[in-house]
């Protein structure tokens, strides 16, 4: 049986945006601002005080992204403190931190969060039936990898 966690109706949620990407997740965290209210956000630094300004929610604030945000964040999902992860970020754009982007993204999809990276897949997660209800989420079988042999060095 697999072992799972249980994503209350009050999701949390991350909110992060590349410097290129924020006019996209402001526009659309204004036109999903009633939804957003009702649950418990969280946003990377520069992210998370537009955020604060246009939507007039509480928004737990992390550093900057290049500061450590994404990896703040990252660590919330391994502890089982966010529960989806919207990400608008820019493919086509090279940042210094690009290894924090790919940790935050592959820490995501080690614990099975669900995860938008952009506008639509944003809007089909929260207009999923789903998101108003409590979800039991599949945690992954860590045993294996716990008790692997390890050799002396």
């Amino acid at each position: 049986m697999p072992k799972t966690a249980v994503i209350g109706a009050r999701k949390r949620i991350a909110l992060v945006a590349h410097d290129n990407k924020k006019r996209d997740l402001i526009e659309w965290a204004r036109y999903n601002r009633a939804f957003l209210a009702s649950h418990v956000i969280y946003a990377t630094g520069t992210t998370g005080k537009l955020l604060e300004l246009t939507l007039g929610i509480e928004i737990r604030r992390m550093n900057s992204g290049p500061l450590g945000g994404d990896m703040q964040i990252g660590a919330r999902i391994a502890d089982g403190e966010i529960d989806f992860l919207i990400f608008f970020w820019d493919p086509l754009d090279s940042v210094p931190h690009d290894p924090d982007v790919k940790a935050l993204l592959r820490i995501a999809q080690v614990w099975n969060i669900p995860v938008a990276t952009n506008r639509s897949s944003a809007d089909f997660m929260v207009s999923s039936r789903l998101m108003d209800q409590p979800y039991e989420r599949i945690l992954p079988d860590m045993e294996a990898y716990l008790n692997r042999r390890i050799e002396e060095v």
